[in-house]
């Protein structure tokens, strides 16, 4: 067996793989079998721990009705379905990234990703509900447009990274308009995750990204209220 798979195999049940692949200048084959590891962790509903704290701790629980607490639960599901996404989206484009500048650049974004990963998961639990059922078919439709886009070039690969951050940024803006008053806790988880994902979005148009046109970003925007109605109830 490849080295550096029998090294990653010893380090992984000690850390997330994700650090092992940081440390480690891996094949292609290495890089999906550490994908595929990810991805099961991120499809069992057992996110990797996060690399940070989650903002919300040390908050008191707000005291929410049961139309409140099922209505955040339902708003936290959809930002839980869109961070599968994004793993699956950078992963399927660092597996076909040209450039190793920008393979590094979407393993950095995926890294902090699997924070917000982490994140909505503990906060979906504490009110009492479960993530999307629907989660293995976001996850394999973003991962085949990942890969897909980091074949054809960095450059559009890095693009579509900015114009998909730019749909998860208003989606996020809207729910802190929409989260229940008093959940204080969900709100800082998202308001932290609105922070991030601007600057995902900007990072990748600094490396070179497309500037995607508006009427792509419309269609893009289609899609992304398809997922996030039924994420929201399923």
């Amino acid at each position: 067996m490849n080295e550096s798979i029998s090294g990653a195999t010893a380090e992984i049940g000690a850390r997330p793989v994700a650090q092992v692949v940081n440390e480690r200048q891996f094949s292609v084959i290495d890089r999906f079998i550490c994908g595929a590891d990810r991805a099961l962790h991120t499809l069992a509903g057992k996110a990797p721990s996060p690399l940070r704290p989650a903002p919300a701790s040390g908050m008191e629980n707000p005291v929410l009705s049961d139309a409140e607490r099922k209505h955040a639960a339902g708003l936290m599901r959809v930002n839980h379905s869109g961070e599968v996404c994004a793993q699956a989206l950078y992963q399927g484009q660092a597996l076909t990234a040209g450039l190793p500048s920008v393979r590094s650049e979407m393993e950095n974004a995926a890294r902090e990703e699997i924070d917000h990963l982490a994140w909505c998961e503990e906060r979906i639990q504490a009110l009492g509900s479960h993530t999307s059922l629907l989660n293995p078919v976001w996850y394999a439709a973003s991962f085949t447009l990942g890969a897909a886009t980091g074949l054809i070039s960095d450059r559009l690969s890095l693009g579509f990274v900015a114009a998909t951050e730019d749909q998860v940024c208003k989606h996020l803006e809207g729910h802190l308009h929409a989260l229940p008053s008093a959940d204080n806790k969900s709100r800082r988880i998202v308001e932290q995750m609105l922070e991030d994902e601007a600057r995902h979005a900007q990072n990748a148009l600094s490396a070179g990204g497309l500037q995607f046109p508006v009427p792509i970003k419309k269609l893009m925007s289609l899609v992304a209220k398809a997922m996030t109605s039924t994420s929201y109830r399923i």
